[in-house]
């Protein structure tokens, strides 16, 4: 009887032991409740004691946690419709308060989907397209000029009093982080993953870049058309500059050969000017006769007192 008995007893003593006992591991955080009562909470990693049967240890999270929101489709100031996505991170900074009033993290991220989608929609309907997508310093490129931006139904918007995506972050986080306390939430921050058109504006976002760019390499056409005329027309010029250099050179090259030719010509004709005459006439028939040609001249022609004579 007595070893039955100390089994049971040592059995008992476990689960006492296993029920009083509890370990809050590294980036967590306890809450001890005393029939549903908070009654305290713990910070520190490491083995804790508590009633067994009687208490009951809820742990929770310390670390930083990641809200992610589901893709909203918004209207911007100058209504543009996009889909915005965002994303933030919080932590629960107060284990007591958190457990009153959402009791989960579940619970704290359907809180934190109210809270936030719905300053999200207040800022991107209260801002311009452009203001969303670049920053306060944003400086546009060389040669583009942007004085004010057209709103409907509103005056126009000097670039000079738009606001830039970090302004308006700012604010999301200050009107979203006023409302997480009293849930014993942190809201560190929020930002903008991505912001996309609908698929009617993206078309028609599509088809105006299309334009600019064609716009664009019209102008580039038109430059390299000039500039393919410019080149040409120097071309032109170049080459009749040296056409009329080749030719004046040649004219004269020509004329200082005839000059040549005639004075050796002028010189010959004065050593012996029969000769001279007879190889002339000699030429002339040369060139006048052809192959396997027949010449008949009279007795008294130049050329026959020529044969005449070398008889």
């Amino acid at each position: 009887m007595k070893k039955p008995l100390l089994i049971i007893v040592v059995i008992a003593l476990v689960i006492l032991a296993k029920g009083s006992m509890f370990v809050v591991e590294e980036g967590q955080q306890a809450l001890v409740t005393q029939f549903g009562k908070p009654v305290g909470d713990i910070h520190q990693a490491g083995l804790h004691f508590k009633i067994p049967f009687i208490q009951d240890a809820y742990h929770f999270q310390s670390r930083i946690l990641k809200w992610d929101g589901d893709p909203n489709q918004i209207p911007t100031k100058d209504k543009r419709y996009i889909w915005i996505d965002t994303t933030a991170r919080w932590r629960i900074a107060d284990p007591l308060l958190f457990f009153k009033t959402v009791a989960t993290e579940q619970g704290a991220l359907s809180r934190l989907d109210d809270i936030i989608d719905s300053v999200v929609r207040d800022a991107v309907s209260g801002h311009l397209l452009v203001e969303l997508v670049r920053g306060k310093d944003y400086q546009p490129p060389a040669g583009v000029k942007e004085e004010v931006f057209e709103v409907e139904g509103a005056a126009s918007v000097p670039v000079e009093k738009l606001a830039g995506r970090e302004q308006i972050l700012a604010s999301i986080l200050a009107q979203a982080r006023a409302s997480t306390p009293e849930y014993g939430i942190e809201l560190i921050d929020v930002q903008i993953k991505r912001i996309n058109y609908v698929e009617q504006v993206r078309t028609r976002v599509y088809e105006r870049m299309i334009a600019e760019r064609k716009k664009v390499a019209a102008e580039y056409r038109s430059e390299g058309e000039g500039e393919k005329a410019d080149i040409l027309g120097q071309m032109q010029k170049e080459l009749k500059r040296i056409e009329s250099e080749a030719y004046r050179t040649s004219v004269e090259v020509r004329g200082k050969a005839d000059a040549s030719a005639a004075a050796i010509y002028a010189g010959a004709y004065g050593k012996d000017p029969e000769f001279y005459r007879f190889i002339r006439s000699l030429e002339s028939y040369r060139k006048a006769m052809r192959e396997n040609a027949r010449m008949v001249i009279s007795t008294d022609s130049d050329f026959y007192r020529y044969l005449q004579k070398a008889r």
